[in-house]
């Protein structure tokens, strides 16, 4: 008779895990960008909306988005949806006002193009959001 060795995968450490959910987070977090972007882009430049209310519609739609996606993906959090949806919009929120803050600083008073400060406002947001959601909307 031959023995048979099975190999049972280690369990990923906290830091491998953190980093598989960081990649994620990043990844739907880009489709999130490029969705908050385009909205933003369209109401801001082709209506001509202010860029303060074009930003807040524009982010709302996409934490929306990505709730549902880091729900899903990254975090595997199905459980009290409404409440973590509630506390992901709050740490969007959070991104909403840096970001107007930003344009504040930037835009309106060194005339810096709105849409330069919306895009470079994207990497910093993402950053203090995924630290955020983790520890708080999806613990």
């Amino acid at each position: 008779m031959t023995e048979t060795t099975v190999t049972v995968p280690a369990a990923p450490t906290d830091r491998s895990r953190t980093l598989r959910q960081l990649l994620r987070y990043t990844l739907i977090g880009g489709s999130g960008v490029a969705l908050d972007l385009a909205v933003f882009l369209l109401l801001h430049n082709l209506t001509g909306m202010n860029e303060q209310l074009a930003n807040a519609l524009s982010t709302t739609l996409g934490i929306s988005s990505n709730f549902l996606l880091n729900a899903r993906f990254t975090f595997e959090r199905r459980d009290r949806l409404r409440t973590r949806f509630l506390r992901f919009y709050a740490v969007g929120l959070t991104g909403i006002a840096l970001t107007n803050l930003l344009f504040l600083a930037f835009t309106d008073a060194l005339g810096i193009d709105a849409d330069l400060v919306k895009a470079a406002s994207l990497p910093p947001v993402l950053a203090l959001q995924f630290v955020l959601n983790r520890k708080w909307s999806f613990a």
